[in-house]
C-alpha cells in the first residue's frame, strides 16, 4: 500500500469560509488524508472535530497523521459515509455543529494507489470501491449490467457522448472473456471512440467512463441532496457549511440544494407576498463558486476542476 497522502484543495478558502470558533464543534465529512482536518484542528482550543470516511485506510492514516501533529485530543474518527452523518453523530451524542466541510470525489491516495482501480493509468484490478468492504465493484457492473444500463450509467454519470458505442464494445468483449482490469477497459474505450475524436479531446478519453463507474459503484449522487440537507440541519445559527465539488454533476446538486434552502418559496413570481409559508434556513455566503487561483493550480493540477460553495445557517 502506498502512503496515504492528501493535498488539500482550496484550503485557505475553506478555513476562511468555516469562520472557525476555537471552542466550536466541527465535521469533516470526507476525512481522506486529513489535509483539511489538521488545519481545522490547529485552530481549535477546547473545540472538537469529527472526521468521517468510508475508507478504513483513510481513517487509519488520517488518525496517525493527526496523532503525529499532536492534535488527537480534539479529534474523533468515524468509519462510515457522510450520507449518514446525522445518524453517525447522533450515536455519539452530537446534535449541533458550528461548521462542516465536504471535499467530494476521489482522494489523491485512491487515485495514486493503482490497486484501488480508480485510475485509467496502468493495469490494475477494476475495483473503484471507496469502502473496500462493500460488495459491488466496477468489474461487477461492467460484466453484469445490460448494454442499455451501461450506456445509461456512462451518459448520466459521466456525460459521455460515446456512451452507446462504449457500452456496445463492452458487451461484445465480455462475451469473449470477463473484463477484470483498468487496462482492458481503457482498450475498450479506445476501440469505441474514433481516433480522430480522441485526438481532439484534451482530456484522457477514459476519464468520463471511469468517473461514471466510480459514481455508480459508490452511489455518490443519489443520496447527496439529502446528506447536504441533513448536515445543514445540524448547524447552529451562524454555522458555516463548505462543500468542494469536482465535476458538474456534483456541483449542480450542491448549487441547487443550497439555493433551494436559501430561497424555498414556491409562490408564483407574480404574487406580491409569499403565501406558501416556506422560510429560508440558510443564506448563501458564495453567490458564485470559488475556484483555485494560479499559484494553487501550479502546485496541484487536481485543483483545476474544484468548486467551493459556502452557506451559513440562519
Amino acid at each position: 500500500m502506498t502512503e496515504f497522502h492528501h493535498v488539500p484543495v482550496l484550503l485557505d478558502e475553506c478555513l476562511e469560509g468555516l469562520d472557525i470558533k476555537p471552542e466550536g464543534t466541527y465535521l469533516d465529512g470526507t476525512l481522506g488524508g486529513a489535509g483539511h482536518s489538521v488545519e481545522i484542528l490547529k485552530r481549535l482550543s477546547g473545540g472538537r472535530l469529527f472526521g468521517i470516511d468510508r475508507d478504513a485506510e483513510a481513517i487509519a492514516a488520517a488518525t496517525k497523521r493527526i496523532e503525529a501533529a499532536g492534535l488527537s485530543q480534539a479529534f474523533t474518527p468515524i468509519h462510515g459515509n457522510f450520507h449518514d452523518a446525522k445518524a453517525l453523530l447522533s450515536e455519539l451524542g452530537v446534535t449541533a455543529l458550528d461548521g462542516a466541510l465536504l471535499d467530494l470525489g476521489v482522494s489523491s491516495h485512491q487515485l495514486d494507489e493503482g490497486e484501488r482501480g480508480f485510475s485509467y493509468q496502468g493495469d490494475f484490478p477494476l475495483d473503484m470501491r471507496m469502502d473496500k468492504s462493500a460488495p459491488l465493484t466496477a468489474a461487477d457492473i461492467v460484466n453484469t449490467a445490460s448494454e442499455k444500463e451501461l450506456a445509461e450509467i456512462l451518459r448520466s454519470y459521466g456525460e459521455e457522448n460515446w456512451a452507446v458505442q462504449i457500452a456496445r464494445v463492452i458487451s461484445d468483449r465480455r462475451k469473449i472473456h470477463r473484463i477484470e482490469t483498468t487496462k482492458q477497459l481503457v482498450d475498450i474505450i479506445d476501440a469505441a471512440i474514433p481516433k480522430k475524436i480522441r485526438a481532439r479531446d484534451s482530456s484522457h478519453p477514459a476519464r468520463r467512463t471511469f468517473q461514471a463507474l466510480r459514481i455508480a459503484v459508490n452511489d455518490e449522487l443519489k443520496p447527496l441532496e439529502q446528506a447536504l440537507r441533513d448536515i445543514s440541519d445540524l448547524l447552529k445559527p451562524g454555522g458555516r457549511f463548505c462543500v468542494i465539488a469536482f465535476h458538474s454533476l456534483e456541483d449542480r446538486i450542491v448549487k441547487t440544494t443550497f439555493r433551494n434552502m436559501a430561497d424555498p418559496c414556491t409562490c408564483p413570481k407574480s404574487f406580491p407576498v409569499c403565501v406558501c409559508g416556506k422560510k429560508p434556513t440558510v443564506k448563501m455566503i458564495t453567490t458564485k463558486p470559488i475556484t483555485a487561483g494560479d499559484s494553487e493550480l501550479e502546485a496541484n493540477a487536481r485543483a483545476r476542476s474544484a468548486t467551493l460553495r459556502i452557506i451559513q445557517k440562519l
